[in-house]
């Protein structure tokens, strides 16, 4: 692993025996006997990894630390001392030190805990590119087909306003990106934009989300919580699956919205917030107030502004755009540079219905992207969707050996993190203990 090292101390000797030792490692190394001529060497280079004395002529290592991290956030710095000065150490990791190495005492630690460093610096550039590579706003939704077009402009248009939103249509479509763009180019941008799914939650637990509870309110109410309507003053709460919020929270909802009062659990004392509310749903809301599953004076309150997002198979001619863009995303996520993608991989996602819409391109260019061989994508890479079966019954089981396919596969990719794999999947984590429990894979 090749890497630029930049080396601060005033003990010349040891400064040019470290560089020697790390040199012989095929690092680029750069040294300096001052935090003056280091700063300078910083501007000039693009290090990754600093080795810096705690006592420097000319400042104190520990609060050149805080420093160099304010400025080049990326970077990773291992304070060398001659005192074994633990508080000094302990400071020095709060002002952003990856690791402390006391002179003479550890020669033998000095390689490896380069490379680790090194390691979390790259780690560090790479989240960076990714952060700077997320588009915001109206810009992250990606598209050319009229009916996208469309929906983005209703979605510009209300932005401007303090009006309640309601997104329809499939599941995977789109609605949290839509949502967040909403909140992005409206005048609210500059607070939180807080997001749940409404789905995930039993009753309490959705109840102690969205409002907070006071200590001892139930059990394992072990201290305060704030919810995210509070946390939402100023800003957008964004309320997904909005159609299977228990009837008995849809009530407390109304009321926070005509009057912007609620309560915590457990308390007696009414609290204020102001935020824009943007509700989702993939439900027929009007059935299900025919079915006594929702209030109908909330559907009301809810729908002042309907976008209806349409499902990808009315959009064909936004796959290729779409899947570049996630091919992208991945890329840089997995660490996989130069891939290439053969037009047959395209054609094979055309051939698809994409019932899980956006989301399930979205699992495929992930899933394609961990089994490809040879930097290559081609249909080898994709699962077998194309291929149509005639029986209902034998196209149902298709369907779930694939599902349960792709889950062991981000199971094992995130080697068994489960919390991982439900974000990775998109759904909450008590969908996916259902799913492991029902395709026996526990």
């Amino acid at each position: 692993m090749s890497g630029n090292i930049l080396i601060i101390d005033d003990e010349i000797k040891l400064l040019k025996l470290l560089g020697m030792i790390l040199s012989q490692e095929n690092f680029n190394v750069k040294e300096a006997s001052t935090a003056r001529s280091a700063m300078t060497m910083l501007e000039q280079y693009d290090f990754d990894v600093v080795l810096s004395d705690v006592r420097l002529p000319d400042a104190f290592g520990v609060d050149l630390v805080k420093s160099i991290k304010t400025k080049y956030p990326h970077l990773e710095i291992i304070l060398m001392t001659a005192f074994g000065n633990i508080t000094d150490a302990v400071q020095a990791m709060k002002n952003g030190a990856y690791d402390y190495l006391v002179k003479g005492d550890d020669n033998e630690k000095i390689i490896p805990l380069v490379y680790k460093t090194l390691e979390k610096a790259k780690d560090n550039k790479s989240k960076i590119v990714q952060k700077s590579n997320i588009q915001k706003g109206f810009n992250q939704i990606i598209g050319i087909s009229p009916l996208i077009i469309q929906a983005k402009k209703l979605a510009e248009r209300v932005a401007l306003t303090d009006a309640t939103v309601l997104l329809t249509g499939e599941t995977g479509t789109g609605k949290e990106v839509f949502a967040n763009a909403i909140h992005e180019g409206s005048d609210r941008k500059k607070n939180n934009f807080v997001a749940i799914n409404c789905s995930a939650f039993s009753k309490e637990i959705l109840e102690s989300e969205l409002f907070g509870h006071k200590q001892g309110s139930f059990t394992g109410a072990i201290k305060d919580k704030k919810g995210l309507v509070e946390e939402a003053n100023g800003g957008t709460l964004f309320l997904d699956e909005i159609g299977e919020m228990p009837i008995e929270l849809q009530a407390k909802l109304l009321r926070v919205l005509e009057t912007k009062e609620f309560m915590k659990m457990g308390e007696t004392k009414v609290s204020k917030s102001d935020f824009r509310l943007i509700a989702a749903t993939n439900r027929n809301l009007e059935d299900e107030i025919k079915q006594g599953h929702f209030r109908e004076d909330l559907y009301f309150r809810l729908n002042v502004f309907e976008i209806n997002l349409p499902p990808l198979r009315e959009r064909k001619e936004d796959l290729k755009v779409l899947a570049k863009n996630f091919i992208d995303i991945f890329s840089n996520k997995l660490h996989l540079s130069s891939v290439q993608v053969s037009q047959e991989y395209y054609k094979a996602l055309e051939k698809n219905d994409w019932k899980g819409n956006i989301r399930e391109l979205r699992n495929t260019i992930e899933r394609s992207l961990i089994l490809m061989n040879d930097n290559i994508l081609d249909t080898e890479s994709l699962p077998h969707y194309s291929e149509k079966i005639a029986s209902t019954e034998k196209d149902s089981l298709s369907m779930r050996s694939l599902e349960k396919e792709h889950i062991q596969k981000v199971i094992k990719y995130t080697k068994g993190n489960k919390a991982e794999a439900a974000r990775l999947l998109e759904i909450g984590i008590a969908t996916l203990y259902r799913k492991l429990e029902e395709y026996e894979l526990r």
